[in-house]
């Protein structure tokens, strides 16, 4: 079996089709609370303090990067399916405690279990769909990848917000993180191989050199590495803005939940469709330079908040938000392959997945404390010009590196 071991695409298409279909139902948990959580902590709660509010996204945050890293060291040694079927078994409890939360402490509680969820579930499918398809084609397949888990944040961010509009904020909308979590561990354990031996197949035509220390190097001395990590982090920093605060600004704009429910659906949606193009475009174009237009057309994007009034402005700025974050999701993730042994591209993965989940965290506590201090509109204009920072620190210190059309 082990002398049958092939790496691609096309060679392991039906084991890749069963991760790809599996982490749609990964982004549906996210997709869960997207739209109408915040609504809840003010309409049930009376939570008015943004930075209160944001709490349950500091709580995902921290556990799902905390998970993104045990899931990386852990791979190896525990296998990438047993942690996959792990991660489900903590999203099982996450819908029920918000369908009868009765305090903002079980709100915070579900969310620890969903970050949880997330990094053991979404690293596992990551990494096994890098094993599978080896160094050919790996932007294609994050994008893949990618597009699946936010295409469903996408889609169950709308569908939560239609049904809450026709039938309330609970407990309707949450019966599909229900559906969700059960089919999810169903398929994990029945349908899905562990692919440790593609890895040692890799690693014998491999030439990448082994990393000193897969954390530091990740994290700070490797240049494109750690330029690629700082970039991650604030992705995901501004994105936990978007997701804690165009709720709120939606609402006080005098949108009903249906018209919430649609423009917070747009990024995401837009951002998951997308990647199917901008992960193949990573396997031929410069990744130091999509990263940085990516990064730049989400400073864009942000800043222009302020200024939004109508339901079209949202919908256009959902689709540069959405457009800007394709074109770094999946590079993010092809780049790291790209620069580690296949035999550390797990843990550095899950170093990255640490810093990068961090975000979330790190822009809700930001975004809640600028937001509560100096209003909603100064805390978008901050978040705008850290991310444009952060482009510029890749186009500096990311490494160049041929890309397929300029070795042709």
């Amino acid at each position: 079996m082990k002398e049958n071991i092939q790496l691609g695409l096309k060679e392991n298409w039906q084991q890749f089709s069963w991760l790809v279909i599996i982490n749609a139902f990964v982004g549906g948990m996210v997709g869960l609370e997207r739209s109408i959580l915040p609504q809840l902590a003010e309409s049930e709660f009376g939570i008015a303090s943004k930075t209160a509010l944001l709490s349950f996204i500091i709580a995902f945050g921290i556990t799902k990067s905390l998970s993104n890293y045990f899931a990386g060291r852990l791979a190896n040694r525990v296998g990438r399916k047993n942690l996959l079927v792990l991660g489900w078994l903590f999203a099982i409890p996450v819908p029920l405690i918000l369908i009868y939360a009765n305090n903002w402490n079980w709100v915070v509680f579900a969310n620890i279990l969903l970050g949880i969820n997330q990094g053991l579930t979404w690293s596992s499918t990551v990494v096994m769909k890098i094993d599978l398809v080896g160094d050919k084609m790996r932007g294609l397949a994050m994008g893949i990848n990618e597009f699946a888990g936010y295409f469903f944040v996408g889609l169950t961010a709308f569908l939560t917000g239609y049904l809450a509009a026709g039938y309330g904020v609970r407990p309707v909308p949450f019966y599909l993180g229900v559906a969700f979590s059960f089919l999810g561990l169903a398929l994990s354990f029945l349908f899905v191989k562990d692919t440790v031996h593609h890895v040692h197949k890799e690693n014998q035509i491999s030439n990448i050199p082994l990393l000193k220390n897969p954390f530091w190097d990740t994290t700070i001395r490797h240049k494109s590495l750690s330029s690629v990590t700082q970039a991650g982090l604030v992705n995901n920093l501004n994105d936990g803005m978007i997701w804690g605060l165009l709720p709120l600004l939606l609402f006080a704009k005098m949108f009903d939940n249906a018209q919430i429910g649609i423009l917070t659906a747009v990024y995401p949606t837009v951002w998951g469709i997308s990647q199917l193009f901008t992960g193949k475009l990573s396997d031929h174009l410069s990744k130091r330079l999509l990263l940085f237009w990516g990064m730049m057309l989400q400073a864009f994007g942000i800043l222009v908040l302020v200024w939004a009034e109508r339901f079209w402005h949202f919908v256009v700025i959902g689709f540069v938000l959405g457009i800007g974050t394709a074109l770094v999701y999946p590079t993010f993730l092809a780049a790291i392959a790209e620069y580690t042994n296949p035999t550390q591209r797990a843990e550095s993965l899950g170093v990255f997945r640490l810093w990068r989940d961090l975000g979330y965290a790190v822009g809700a506590i930001l975004t809640g404390i600028t937001a509560d201090l100096l209003g909603i509109n100064s805390s978008i204009v901050i978040i705008a010009v850290l991310t444009a920072i952060s482009g510029l620190v890749v186009l500096a210190r990311m490494e160049h590196t041929k890309t397929k059309i300029e070795q042709l």
